[in-house]
Parts: structure tokens; C-alpha cells; sequence
């Protein structure tokens, strides 16, 4: 007990700092988005005071290479580093020049300032597109006013801010899937710990019921020497041997059975034999198997169980009366054993949630019968169980293939 409380302080205090390490990262990443973007505003603000400054010295359609220009004011306009697209328009928004529309300054050895900076691939595309850029851009940022010069620079995210933007989301989806892989793998833990539980559970059952049946065992020897009808005892030790089958399962659960060259025709009839016997006489049921020997490998007591699970499954489904059909087919590299009942039916969006532990319809059960059954065949004999038929009112029909012994 105190080993498990360790262990449940452990994870929440593994829990709760992941989350102040998630939540720091985050933050953290906030406020380098915030100062960043601060930055990248200053940016523009000295490329419009520089632009401002270099207007000053040169006619924006006419340059003359005499004139004394602002060496700083020049380097910050035509900085080649600055990847933040802008759109400089006059204060009617017609648009002057462009720069990383595309996401990279055009820059070349041209005559004007606007050809130095606008590229005739793109004047198409800022034309066509002016009102959803200036749009864009006066969402992202507020525009600039240079007065002077009675113009307005449009200016949007730079790529870097724009995946910069987008990295919480990057991470939280990378915690997301991080959190579901540590809850699955919480989840399979605990499920093996319940399934190891039970194993035990099981063999101390096998265990127990193992003292009284020696005692039965006896007690039938002792019967045969007293006058006592034969059929009787007959009933008795079919009785007895169905006890020490249950025992056999109950402790072969969890480990790997070991399978064996058997007539599964044979096994077929004396698992559906004796259920028969001890059901409702309001039960009619039929059989369709061959008179031939088929053999398969197999775990006789295993295999009984399935059978006596899917009988048991169908007799509950048609509430004590009714038809029960078993057949058994035969091709060329299997064997099918069909189990038809007339019961009430199984929609066909749970024809897979039979098979699920826990799942039933009855008020009393705790649903393990057909999960053992996909376990014991598709597990151990590696073959195949499936409903294949089912209607709402009429009955179901499970099949169960194995493969057979050439």
C-alpha cells in the first residue's frame, strides 16, 4: 500500500511539473514573440525616417549620381536583411514601390529607386491583389505615415515572425500527442496489471476447486460399491470430468497453452453434446457435421470453452427457447464452425463491440464470455472468429475458422 501511494505522489509530481515546464516554455516563447515583433516595428519605423532622409537628397524618378547622399540613411533603405514585405503608397493608396511581396527583396542595378526595389514579375500580382495586401498588413501592424513626403508604408509579418507565430501551436500539438502516447501507455499498464490480477485470481480458483473435486472423485467411487442406480453415477462423473475441464482452463490462463493434433469433428460433438444435455428442453437444437475425421491444432479444453461460450452466448439471446444450429464445413484449407441461433439480433455497428471485455446485455455477467473466445481462437489457435450474419429479431450466426492439418 505504501509502495502505491510512493508511486501515485511520483506521477503527480512528475504530472504537475511537466505542466509548469510546458507552461514556462510557453510563456517564454510569448514574450520573445512580443519583443520580437516590437523589434521588427522599430525596424520599420527607422526604414521610414531613413527612406525619409534619402527622399530628401534624390528625385525619386530622376537620381543624380552627383548629389551627396546619406550614407546611413541609403544602407537602412536598401538593407538586404530586412524580409518584412511592405507596400509604400501615396496617401490616396496608389502604391509607389514594393518590397518582399514574395517573400525577398528586389533588388538590382537599376535607374530609379522604385525599380530598385519592384519587380515587373510582381507589379502583376501587387496590382491585382493592392486592397487584400493593404488589408493583411493593417492587421498584422498599424500603417506608417512619412508626412513629409505625404506617403504610407504598409508592412506585414516577416516570414521568421510569421513561423515564430505559429511555434505554441507546434509545441502544444507535440505535448498533445506526448500526453496521449504517456496516457495510452498509463492505460496498457494498468490493464496489465488488472490482466495479471486476474490471472492469479484464476489459478487460485483452479487451486481451490481442486480439494473438493478430489473429494467428488471419491465419493463416486464409494457410490459405484452402493446400490445405487448406474445412471446416476454415469451423470455424476460426466459432472466431475466437466469440473476438472473448468479447472484445467482456469489454470492455463495466462500462460501459452499447448496445442495438440486433434479430430476437431470429434471435439466439436462432445463440447455441443453435453451443453445439449443440460439445457432448456424449449431449446431445439441441430447439427450439421460431417462423419469424417478433420484434424487441426488444437487445446481440447480451450476449444471446449469457446464452443460452450458461444452456446451459452446464443441460449441467453434467445431467452431459454428457440432454435440452436451448429454446422460444421469443410474447404480446402479450413474448417468453419458456424453457430446460428433465433435470438433477438446485434445491430451491425456492434458486430466488432461484442468482442470488447466488459461489453454485455444482460443484467447480470460481466461480458468476458465471446472476449475469451477471440482470445482463446484468434491468440492461441490463430484463426478467426466474426459475426457473420445477424438481423434484428431473427438471430445471429458467429463463425469461427481454423486452419487445417493437410
Amino acid at each position: 500500500m505504501r509502495l502505491f501511494r510512493n508511486r501515485n505522489v511520483i506521477r503527480w509530481i512528475i504530472i504537475i511539473s511537466s505542466f509548469v515546464i510546458v507552461s514556462l516554455i510557453l510563456w517564454n516563447t510569448y514574450v520573445f514573440f512580443q519583443h520580437f515583433n516590437a523589434e521588427e516595428q522599430n525596424k520599420m519605423k527607422s526604414w521610414t525616417v531613413a527612406y525619409e532622409e534619402f527622399s530628401k537628397a534624390i528625385d525619386i524618378n530622376n537620381l543624380d549620381e552627383n548629389i551627396e547622399i546619406n550614407e546611413v540613411a541609403q544602407h537602412i533603405v536598401y538593407d538586404t536583411t530586412i524580409t518584412t514585405p511592405m507596400l509604400l503608397t501615396n496617401l490616396k493608396d496608389s502604391v509607389i514601390l514594393h518590397r518582399n511581396i514574395y517573400g525577398r527583396p528586389h533588388l538590382s542595378e537599376k535607374n530609379s529607386l522604385a525599380q530598385q526595389f519592384n519587380d515587373s514579375i510582381d507589379d502583376d500580382f501587387v496590382k491585382k491583389n493592392k486592397l487584400k495586401l493593404i488589408q493583411r498588413f493593417q492587421n498584422e501592424n498599424p500603417p506608417l505615415v512619412i508626412e513629409s513626403q505625404g506617403l504610407k508604408l504598409y508592412y506585414g509579418n516577416s516570414p521568421l515572425l510569421n513561423n515564430l507565430k505559429y511555434y505554441p501551436l507546434a509545441l502544444l500539438l507535440i505535448i498533445f500527442l506526448f500526453s496521449a502516447v504517456v496516457y495510452f501507455f498509463y492505460k496498457s499498464s494498468k490493464t496489465a496489471e488488472q490482466n495479471k490480477l486476474w490471472t492469479g485470481m484464476a489459478k487460485e480458483t483452479a487451486h481451490q476447486i481442486g480439494t473438493p473435486l478430489s473429494s467428488l472423485v471419491g465419493w463416486t467411487e464409494i457410490l459405484k460399491t452402493e446400490d445405487v442406480n448406474p445412471d446416476y453415477i454415469m451423470e455424476m462423473e460426466k459432472d466431475v470430468d466437466r469440473l476438472k475441464t473448468i479447472t484445467e482452463r482456469f489454470s492455463k490462463i495466462g500462460s501459452i497453452p499447448e496445442l495438440e493434433i486433434a479430430d476437431i469433428v470429434l471435439e466439436t460433438k462432445n463440447s455441443f453434446a453435453y451443453l445439449q444435455s443440460r439445457s432448456s428442453k424449449l431449446i431445439e437444437f441441430y447439427t450439421e457435421i460431417p462423419n469424417k475425421i478433420i484434424n487441426v491444432n488444437l487445446n481440447p479444453q480451450l476449444f471446449s470453452w469457446t464452443i460452450e461460450n458461444l452456446v451459452k452466448n446464443a441460449i441467453d439471446a434467445m431467452k431459454g427457447r428457440g432454435t440452436l444450429h451448429l454446422s460444421l464445413i469443410e474447404n480446402e484449407k479450413e474448417v468453419l464452425i458456424l453457430i446460428k441461433d433465433s435470438g433477438k439480433g446485434i445491430p451491425k455497428n456492434r458486430w466488432q463491440t461484442v468482442f470488447q471485455p466488459g461489453f454485455t446485455t444482460k443484467k447480470r455477467g460481466w461480458g468476458l464470455g465471446l472476449s475469451l473466445a477471440k482470445r482463446i481462437i484468434e491468440d492461441y489457435h490463430k484463426g478467426k472468429i466474426r459475426v457473420v450474419k445477424s438481423e434484428i429479431g431473427k438471430g445471429t450466426t458467429f463463425q469461427v475458422s481454423l486452419k487445417k492439418i493437410s
